[in-house]
């Protein structure tokens, strides 16, 4: 699949953040050189665990097929292959694409393996010897901060049942390479992304790892874990990166935690129980009536059989307890009698936590009961190669001569500031008004084209729970700019991005474009622009991009004057 490609866009004016590059170069400079020494692997000997002994269940689906043909020597991951049939071995030669190598060297596959009873145990332990061979010394990247706590959270889940197809030699060396991998863990930065990650690693080490070995790491992970925790889920319960899909595989991962204590019989912490509800409150506000995830901010289209057995607690209190306001995630839930429209109202996340921000001001998604009409394609770190999705130009919302506002990093910079978002950086203004019994509005600007043409994009959403309708409308408004030579004009751009089930067939007056979803039902979107065009799109679900519509409004805006453009979606029956 290609790329997405928005436009030819002119990249703004940017302003390297270099004193945190000199900071972070330094740091990676002084890791690199000591974690580099010739015998650095012997400061991370010790004693070796005697064995296993917890197995915590993880409630994430697995994918048989995935291990299927990872038995017949094939990988699919991250939307890239690699094939390994003759050597069987996927360590000793380059990756299709970094996202691919991150999730090979994650074990994410591990569960999907283990799913083929004593078949795929046997593979796996063969595949860990094998990684083992070459990656037994410190390499930067799969000793790194980005793939060394997941592979030890995977590797703790399934070590146990591994021991039991092993050679005694075999079992001796995963126990003494996953203690190694946590001495290692225990030196990393905690000023990362990962760092929860890196905290529930080591709970589960000290969980699985038997003796005094496993009771290190597990005092020094329950030592961190509040600390971190209280840094990285808001009061609201939403992530610090303001991202669904990470505060859903966070959720999990305290899940896991709090399974691996209670099989020791450990009392688990007060505070870990409050985290957990956070969490889920979270996960419940950004989840459509089908149950699957809002694709907000570094989150991809994330479908029902994952998300819900995170929501184990969920019960019919919890669920009439679902927030419409999360102040600090800043994201509003609207519904009509059958409407529900989820919206981003906040600005992309910056510094550690900004890692898989992405820059679409005000964009939404909209479900007429169960089935989901207008979506965002999705884009997570695991899609690295598809970073055209992470810009305004994919989003639902307003765009100006098809320029991006904020772009990804690229490059080494890129890589040592985890590929966040850089660019000219704006605020993002909302207020909200409820009727009582009538429907909701919401107002929001933001003034991410000042620089570049000298306006303001001010949007209005209504809910009218009587219609049971959407109401939105686009103002351009012009504003005083430092900027000289601004054109006279410029053509703006107001997309709606279909779910790929969902058909769509523009009427003859071309104001007019009917919806019909899986389930049957009809809804108009309505317009007053100067133009409608239905085009190609992608969503990303399920770690793969699937085609889809998308309906684009387009016309003229003057730098001198308000434009205004106005849009309805509304019932057929209507």
């Amino acid at each position: 699949m290609q790329a997405f490609e928005p436009g030819t866009p002119q990249l703004p004016s940017v302003k390297t953040p270099w004193a945190k590059v000199v900071g972070v170069l330094l740091r990676k400079q002084i890791g690199a050189e000591l974690f580099g020494m010739p015998g650095y692997r012997l400061t991370l000997k010790g004693r070796t665990p005697d064995g296993f002994l917890a197995a915590p269940h993880d409630g994430r689906p697995v994918q048989p097929l995935m291990g299927k043909a990872i038995l017949s020597g094939r990988f699919h991951l991250s939307n890239a292959r690699m094939s390994v049939q003759g050597s069987g071995d996927p360590w000793n030669r380059p990756s299709p694409t970094r996202a691919f190598a991150v999730e090979l060297h994650r074990y994410v596959w591990l569960s999907s393996l283990m799913a083929h009873g004593d078949e795929g145990t046997r593979e796996a332990v063969r595949l860990f010897i094998l990684w083992h061979k070459t990656f037994r010394n410190w390499t930067p990247f799969s000793w790194g901060e980005e793939v060394l706590p997941r592979r030890l959270i995977n590797l703790s889940l399934f070590a146990r049942r591994m021991a039991g197809l092993a050679a005694p030699d075999e079992v001796h060396l995963l126990a003494q390479s996953m203690a190694e991998q946590g001495r290692h863990l225990l030196r990393l930065s905690q000023q990362t992304p990962w760092v929860a990650q890196q905290a529930v690693a080591l709970v589960l080490l000290g969980c699985v790892l038997s003796g005094g070995v496993g009771d290190g790491f597990r005092k020094r992970g329950l030592s961190r874990l509040p600390k971190v925790l209280k840094k990285v889920v808001l009061p609201d319960g939403s992530h610090a990166s303001r991202s669904p899909e990470q505060g859903l595989d966070l959720l999990y991962d305290l899940l896991l935690v709090e399974d691996a204590l209670s099989q020791r019989g450990m009392a688990v912490p007060d505070y870990l129980d409050h985290y957990i509800d956070r969490l889920m409150r979270f996960v419940r506000a950004c989840s459509h009536p089908d149950g699957s995830l809002c694709a907000f901010q570094g989150s991809e289209s994330i479908l029902e059989d994952h998300v819900v057995p995170a929501l184990v607690r969920t019960d019919q209190k919890a669920s009439a307890a679902v927030p419409n306001v999360l102040e600090h995630g800043r994201y509003h839930r609207m519904t009509g009698r059958s409407l529900s429209v989820f919206v981003d109202a906040g600005e992309s996340k910056t510094g550690v936590m900004g890692y898989a921000a992405c820059d679409q001001p005000m964009a939404f998604e909209v479900s007429g009961g169960r089935d989901k009409l207008i979506v965002l394609p999705g884009w997570s770190p695991s899609q690295s190669d598809q970073e055209g999705f992470r810009v305004i130009n994919a989003g639902n919302t307003l765009t100006l001569s098809e320029r991006p506002i904020l772009s990804p990093m690229t490059g080494r910079i890129g890589e040592m500031l985890n590929f966040g978002l850089e660019g000219p950086r704006y605020k993002l203004r909302s207020r909200r008004v409820e009727a009582e019994d009538s429907g909701v509005l919401l107002e929001m600007e933001h003034e991410g084209w000042r620089d570049t043409f000298g306006l303001k994009h001010e949007r209005r959403l209504y809910v009218d729970a009587h219609r049971d309708e959407l109401r939105g409308e686009e103002r351009l408004t012009p504003m005083e700019t430092k900027q000289k030579d601004l054109p006279v004009e410029a053509t703006f751009t107001v997309r709606f991005l279909l779910h790929p089930e969902v058909q769509a067939s523009l009427a003859r007056d071309r104001k007019s474009v009917l919806l019909r979803g899986p389930g049957g039902r009809g809804w108009w979107l309505r317009h007053d622009a100067r133009d409608v065009m239905l085009e190609p799109g992608w969503v990303f679900e399920r770690g793969g991009a699937r085609k889809s519509v998308l309906i684009v409004l387009r016309g003229t805006a003057r730098l001198d004057s308000p434009t205004r453009v106005r849009w309805k979606l509304s019932p057929a029956e209507g």
